[in-house]
């Protein structure tokens, strides 16, 4: 296997980017669809606003630390690849 060019580095390094950014945008859905839910249970008067606001807002944390993980992990295979 011959070794990689720049011009191929960068291109799997834009690559790798897009495919984090999928990511993100899979787990946003995922907070939106779970919030969806929440909101509902909320409507029908399962939960009360109190809890709403309680699960939405560890929902969010939940999806900050998982999107702050797949950064990671894109910078560090970014810098895997991009370095020679």
């Amino acid at each position: 296997i011959p070794p990689l060019t720049t011009e191929r580095r960068q291109q799997m390094g834009k690559m790798i980017k897009k495919n984090g950014e999928d990511g993100k945008i899979a787990i946003r859905n995922i907070r939106r669809e779970f919030n969806d839910k929440v909101k509902h249970l909320e409507k029908d008067h399962a939960i009360s606003q109190d809890e709403h606001k309680r699960i939405q807002d560890k929902i969010q944390k939940i999806t900050d630390h998982h999107i702050a993980e797949v950064d990671k992990v894109v910078q560090a295979k970014e810098k895997d690849i991009l370095a020679v």
